[in-house]
């Protein structure tokens, strides 16, 4: 039943409950077993101490490409402010933002590792591989966290720092341990979707207006449609990790909150001219993005089948970039121009008062 090998002697030995042998080897038959390997194993302890893959680990624990969408959307805040726009002011927003963002995640990822390893679209994440240490990937947060909101508060102004702060607490202490408490997790999750685009326009203008509240409420309800679409192919591993999600415990409620919140945003587009925050061609041109969503919500509210919510999801990637580009492109207040018109304006004045 089990076998022991003692060398170098040349003895082997089989020793099991009912018999025990012992064969003689020769020399050449020693060398067989050598004392160690001489191949190195292709695997590695755990965790890692491989370190020539750092900045790919970090990359992953930050959630890069959730990362990307979030200074994406605070980028296009900025822009949108109707404020002059600064160059430095800008970079500093989107890397103090960035920052945040990534520390975050860090802390999401290490709160949530023995669920995480329960999930096949998760059980290959940095910390439930070992490939970094939980107490590394904590000293990753705070330092991001801290330069992150070092950033905001001394080279932006501080209502950024404030929302980025409190966006960082929201999805670290209230959002991470709710997803195993109640649905409700959905809707937290959607504010703290909602806030980059707020943290933009303060970046830029100091200040909040009814436009940076505009687009918040437009990332607020996108995120429904997105989240639930994806969601939906993913119930058994949600199930099995003990989350609470729509798809879950409410198919139903999932498939209706996803329809309402495309109708939301078709009408959000329409209030903002009458907010005095974009002209009216927003409206003409961003209408059919809108109704095209609404009409694969309704496909997946009256199919919900994998493939109608995988074209629900796939669109909702297209569908807010454009609509930012819209918002922009279509926004009220251009601070450009307005310069061109007052030195254009400045200079007449000038001549007039010499040839007088």
């Amino acid at each position: 039943k089990y076998v022991y090998f003692t060398l170098p002697s040349v003895n082997y030995v089989n020793k099991s409950d009912t018999k025990s042998t012992t064969i003689n080897l020769a020399e050449d038959d020693v060398k067989i077993f050598p004392d160690k390997p001489t191949v190195v194993p292709a695997w590695r302890p755990t965790p890692s101490t491989d370190r020539t893959n750092l900045i790919q680990h970090y990359l992953k624990l930050s959630k890069i490409r959730l990362t990307t969408l979030v200074v994406v959307t605070s980028m296009a805040g900025y822009a949108v402010a109707p404020a002059p726009f600064e160059w430095d002011t800008f970079a500093l927003c989107v890397a103090g933002t960035g920052l945040l963002s990534a520390a975050a995640n860090a802390v999401n990822q290490f709160h949530e590792v023995p669920f995480d390893a329960q999930m096949s679209r998760t059980k290959h994440r940095i910390l439930v591989c070992g490939r970094l240490t939980p107490l590394h990937s904590m000293l990753f947060a705070t330092t991001t966290c801290l330069s992150g909101l070092t950033i905001l508060n001394y080279g932006v102004n501080g209502l950024t720092a404030s929302l980025g702060l409190a966006n960082f607490i929201l999805y670290t202490s209230i959002y991470t341990p709710m997803k195993r408490l109640s649905i409700l997790n959905t809707w937290v999750g959607s504010i703290v979707g909602a806030i980059p685009p707020l943290m933009g326009w303060a970046a830029c203008a100091n200040s909040l207006g009814p436009g940076a509240w505009l687009m918040a409420a437009l990332l607020y309800s996108w995120q429904f449609p997105h989240f639930n679409a994806l969601s939906w192919n993913l119930r058994p591993d949600y199930s099995r990790a003990g989350y609470r999600m729509m798809a879950v415990t409410d198919p139903g409620l999932c498939r209706r909150v996803a329809l309402r919140h495309t109708v939301a945003i078709e009408a959000m587009t329409i209030a903002a001219p009458y907010l005095d925050v974009t002209n009216w061609w927003f409206v003409l041109e961003a209408s059919p993005l809108n109704l095209y969503f609404i009409y694969l919500a309704y496909n997946f509210y009256q199919d919900s089948s994998s493939q109608s919510s995988r074209k629900l999801f796939r669109y909702s990637l297209l569908h807010l970039p454009l609509l930012m580009i819209l918002f922009l492109i279509n926004k009220k207040k251009w601070f450009v121009f307005d310069d061109v018109e007052k030195n254009v304006t400045d200079s007449i004045e000038n001549s007039e008062q010499n040839v007088s």
